[in-house]
């Protein structure tokens, strides 16, 4: 299956899905973690809450049985967010402690980079973990 067709899959839904929900947990972690801690400390806690959502929900829904015992799963998921919460990090951060400054843009700032950085990985993340992670 080429690529463009694992992106038009039934479980790549499944995995946006997935991923939607576990992005709605990450976000509105990192709304209650930001009462206690700055938003760069934050977004790094809430990705981690969001991450263990997303292990458990697609390890059940998305994709199938794999051979791998689950501690094993979940070494190449964390690894593969890893790379993803770098991601989401330096886009979070830099657009609301950069940019969106710079802009002058203050209307829900952290709100809108937190967002923004976790929309961007979603198929980068979807690769490592059908490769790595579930194989």
């Amino acid at each position: 299956m080429s690529i463009t067709d694992a992106f038009k899959s039934q479980r790549f839904v499944k995995f946006v899905m997935v991923g939607g929900l576990a992005a709605l947990v990450n976000f509105l972690s990192r709304i209650g973690f930001s009462q206690f801690v700055s938003f760069s400390t934050a977004v790094i806690l809430a990705y981690l809450v969001g991450m263990t959502t997303a292990f458990i929900l697609s390890r059940k829904y998305v994709f199938d049985k794999s051979s791998q015992p689950v501690i094993k799963q979940f070494y190449f998921f964390s690894l593969v967010n890893m790379f993803a919460a770098a991601q989401v990090w330096a886009i979070s951060v830099g657009l609301a402690e950069y940019l969106f400054v710079w802009l002058e843009y203050h209307f829900f700032r952290e709100e809108l980079a937190h967002l923004i950085g976790i929309a961007v990985p979603v198929f980068t993340s979807y690769i490592g973990h059908k490769k790595l992670s579930f194989r």
